[in-house]
């Protein structure tokens, strides 16, 4: 009997043990979240950190491009390869900006709508609109540009504004500024005028040249490159410098991290004297 007590007496202070020691555990375990108050406030604080560029592949700049404008882009005599102005330049780009660069041929007709889908930014002689600037970002200005008129070089009249163009035929690439300001001329009554608008630049001048337009309302730049290449076809009648335009890079509305880092590029471009050297050799000026 005593050894059953003295047993009992031991289980008891056994348990008694055991329940001492678990107390404080447990005290322990209310304590927890205190410490993990710290952590998670760090955690929230990191989407404040900036976003890079967004990009359709990692360490690729994707461009569009319209390859068929010269001298801002065109192919090269193997027939695949891309050359020009804008190509000189989207390769120097993406050397700053440590990326490698892949060029996508694109249809002008729809080039902005593949921006975000087919490709990061279009780099092809695009002009700076506010129209554009509601549904685009722009990079800084790389080039500046102007309207321009060109005749045949036989032409012996004198074409002042383009106004001076009532009763002409004339060609312009469609959907392009040049389309856009003659389409406006003619809708407002300005003058009356026959518009061809084509796909491509080139058809512009190869109507010109066979006959079928007498005029080809062009940005500057293209009117410079085709005169010096074609010296003895082309002539130019009439260049609009009141109203000057710039080119520039355009991508999607939320990509302002690659808007800065190809805006950084461009003024280190510059001060490099890129583009002076590029327009020399592209535009003989």
């Amino acid at each position: 009997m005593k050894k059953k007590i003295i047993a009992i007496v031991s289980a008891i202070l056994v348990l008694a043990m055991f329940a001492s020691c678990a107390a404080p555990k447990a005290a322990e375990a209310t304590q927890a979240p205190e410490v993990t108050e710290a952590p998670v406030a760090e955690a929230t604080a990191a989407p404040e950190a900036p976003a890079g560029p967004i990009l359709m592949q990692d360490g690729v700049l994707t461009v569009g491009m319209e390859v068929g404008y010269p001298p801002f882009e065109d192919f090269a005599e193997d027939g695949t390869t891309p050359v020009g102005y804008d190509v000189d330049f989207a390769t120097a780009l993406g050397e700053k900006l440590g990326l490698s660069v892949v060029f996508i041929n694109t249809a002008w007709d729809g080039i902005f709508q593949g921006i975000g889908v087919n490709y990061d930014c279009v780099i092809s002689a695009v002009t700076i609109t506010p129209e554009r600037q509601e549904t685009m970002l722009f990079s800084d200005p790389y080039i500046n540009n102007y309207q321009a008129v060109v005749v045949r070089a036989d032409y012996d009249g004198t074409i002042a504004s383009f106004q001076d163009l009532d009763g002409f035929a004339i060609a312009v690439q469609k959907e392009t500024t040049s389309d856009i300001l003659m389409s406006d001329y003619v809708a407002t009554g300005s003058i009356t005028c026959t518009i061809s608008a084509n796909e491509k630049v080139t058809t512009c001048f190869t109507q010109l040249q066979n006959g079928e337009v007498d005029a080809v309302v062009v940005d500057s730049t293209v009117a410079t490159g085709y005169i010096a290449a074609n010296p003895d076809l082309y002539k130019l009648a009439f260049q609009d410098e009141s109203e000057p335009e710039q080119f520039g890079v355009a991508m999607g509305l939320d990509n302002t991290a690659l808007q800065a880092a190809i805006n950084e590029a461009i003024a280190q471009l510059t001060s490099e004297g890129f583009f002076e050297d590029s327009i020399a050799y592209w535009f003989g000026k």
